[in-house]
């Protein structure tokens, strides 16, 4: 009987179990859907990052039909074109995808087609590793452990997509991809399934330095798969099957991060109001300061604080920016400035290429002290300080803050006069005093 495979973050051939099982069921059409409600929002680099990777899946062999609209509507009216009687997905545990599957999945049973969830974008689904009293955890390491000792199911092997094997399905009328024109200056890496093995490929070749190097955001220390786990072109699976076969510290510490994402997932999945409000609601009673001048500077990449602009102005010409400096950003906007942990949320979302909601709102309400971690706030970051511990060459800053690309000596705290003759402005705040100030706010909202 003819299927609907419904693709969403899963942009890919491989490891890729919902296609395999909607190509078990017979013939199948190859959806995607371009939904306003996440379109709109989405932002030039992750606007034309999922053309690229739509494009590259066609390229690959999937006739993908592209239809623009409500999914509920859209997916239903393609069914019934090609008279399929299942459509295929990899579960969404999102606030909106979930909802969204929910409603999708009631249209379809309503005209007698079964919605059919095989798998998800993680190892192991949000809401399957609880603790003893099945409540989530809310700590990272003791999920960690329970994550590590539940385990997940090896890759699966890609269909044949040889011409003529298997039968494709195809709309009478589809949409063409939009053009995306990204603002000068913005360039974004190779999209597609052949993009990400090749990075993870070259990656694993450096992969047990990988503990040593990530933390440096001037040399080519970490993975960069953000981007192709957000989009699904390589699957968390993959990777971990690769990384069992290693024992090097590098490779222990990536798995890490990996169970990092997946927590981020399991925590938004029990608490889909954390990725607008505070997961510690005593947070929301803290003295704010209003936006203005003070976020435009910070967008801009223009604090006097090298290390903070040299990760500001990446984010804007490249969509990524280095992990570890965008904790320093992020403390910085929030303790340094005393602006809502969201106003720096919704920036990075916008020009971010690997934005996922759950990684980057836990991100920031960690950095903020208002997420999962015991007891961060006073975990205030020196940006100055940090620089000069994790970009003690300056590499960094010199490569992304142009001012001082060739300024001798230390790039982390220019001189008045260096500033003064090369255009940079002088830091915003006394960044000691800001700590103090911090503190002083947390004192008056502690134990709320």
């Amino acid at each position: 009987m003819p299927s609907l495979m419904w693709f969403r973050r899963d942009l890919r051939v491989h490891d890729n179990p919902a296609l395999l099982a909607a190509l078990d069921d017979g013939p199948t059409l190859p959806l995607f859907v371009l939904d306003p409600r996440l379109w709109g929002p989405a932002g030039p680099s992750r606007q034309a990052y999922l053309v690229s990777s739509l494009r590259a899946l066609r390229a690959s062999g999937v006739p993908l039909s592209v239809v623009h609209g409500d999914p509920v509507r859209q997916v239903l009216l393609a069914a019934r074109e090609v008279d399929a009687t299942r459509v295929h997905i990899a579960a969404d545990y999102g606030p909106y995808g979930a909802a969204r599957d929910a409603a999708v999945e009631k249209a379809l049973s309503e005209a007698g087609i079964e919605l059919v969830r095989t798998g998800s974008p993680y190892a192991v689904a949000p809401g399957r590793v609880v603790k003893n009293d099945d409540t989530p955890y809310r700590v990272f390491t003791p999920y960690s452990k329970a994550w590590a000792d539940h385990g997940w199911r090896g890759p699966v092997d890609a269909p044949s997509l040889e011409p003529g094997s298997p039968s494709w399905r195809h709309l009478k009328e589809t949409v063409d991809l939009p053009e995306v024109t990204l603002p000068n200056g913005l360039s974004l890496p190779s999209a597609g399934e052949d993009a990400a093995r090749e990075r993870w490929g070259d990656f694993l070749d450096d992969v047990a330095d990988y503990a040593d190097r990530r933390d440096l955001p001037g040399v080519a220390g970490t993975s960069r798969l953000s981007v192709h786990l957000k989009y699904g072109e390589i699957h968390p699976r993959t990777l971990l099957a690769d990384l069992g076969r290693l024992r090097s510290k590098g490779a222990v510490t990536y798995r890490t991060e990996l169970a990092w994402r997946e927590f981020y997932a399991d925590v938004l999945h029990h608490q889909p109001d954390s990725a607008r409000d505070y997961l510690r609601p005593e947070f929301a009673h803290m003295k704010y300061e209003e936006p203005g001048a003070a976020l435009d500077a910070w967008r801009r990449g223009r604090t006097g604080f090298p290390v903070v602009d040299a990760g500001m102005r990446q984010l804007r010409a490249t969509g990524w920016m280095h992990n570890r400096v965008r904790m320093i950003t992020a403390s910085f906007l929030v303790k340094d400035l005393h602006l809502e942990w969201q106003h720096g949320a919704r920036h990075f979302m916008r020009w971010l290429v690997d934005g996922d909601l759950a990684s980057n709102q836990h991100g920031w309400q960690w950095t903020a002290g208002s997420g999962t971690d015991a007891a961060p706030y006073f975990r205030v970051f020196n940006p100055t300080s940090q620089g000069r511990r994790f970009d003690p060459d300056g590499a960094y800053v010199r490569r992304w803050v142009e001012e001082l690309a060739d300024l001798d000596g230390d790039v982390h705290d220019p001189s008045p006069s260096d500033r003064d003759r090369l255009g940079y402005p002088p830091p915003m705040v006394d960044h000691a005093e800001e700590r103090r100030e911090a503190l002083a706010r947390y004192d008056e909202v502690k134990g709320r």
